[in-house]
């Protein structure tokens, strides 16, 4: 699950990382989870630490009555910038940011795209190893997401697709070790909030 749209966060005052709270309309598409999740057999939650998906997979903890774990191997290649837009402004401004997502980079210069790839895959894959026959639910980030479904699918680029806020990318993990997509990008429980 992406996390839900956040604030814009410029820069910090201090250069230290930001980490946004969800927006007004990002703590509606938040609710809609549990609706989207509704009947779902749902073992484990787990959460990106960042502040944004942590606030979006509260209200399925709170419906759930379940605690999502913190795993720092599916946060957001950006984690450490000091500054935090969401993606659809950088596309209006015409950001470079948004123009190296559009070709598959990351922005963040100081990010191996390989290593940032290897280090969600395998936490994925950790996640997958705890809960065999179970449904664990990720809290993510775009370019998390990116990763993870492009390594099952054989994507060359880290980033090959924009994943809407609060969407749903479902991946098989069988027991022998085989992957594949069941879904990528499900917004029907979110389409009245995106845009």
């Amino acid at each position: 699950m992406r996390h839900a749209l956040p604030v814009r966060i410029d820069a910090t005052p201090d250069g230290s990382a930001a980490d946004p709270q969800l927006a007004e309309r990002g703590l509606l598409q938040a609710e809609r989870v549990v609706q989207a999740l509704a009947g779902q057999d749902v073992t484990a939650l787990y959460t990106s630490p960042s502040r944004r998906a942590r606030e979006t997979a509260a209200p399925l903890e709170r419906a759930l009555g379940m605690t999502a774990e913190v795993e720092d191997g599916i946060a957001e290649f950006d984690v450490q910038d000091s500054s935090y837009v969401p993606v659809e402004e950088l596309k209006a401004a015409g950001d470079p940011r948004w123009e190296a997502l559009v070709h598959g980079d990351l922005y963040s210069h100081d990010v191996d795209p390989v290593a940032f790839r290897e280090r969600v895959v395998d936490a994925v894959e950790r996640i997958a190893a705890r809960h065999p026959g179970g449904r664990a639910v990720l809290f993510s980030h775009a370019g998390a997401i990116n990763a993870a479904a492009g390594s099952v699918l054989g994507q060359a680029k880290t980033i090959w697709f924009p994943p809407a806020y609060c969407s749903l990318t479902r991946i098989g993990a069988s027991r022998d070790g085989r992957r594949g997509i069941i879904s990528l990008n499900e917004t029907g429980h979110v389409r009245d909030l995106l845009g």
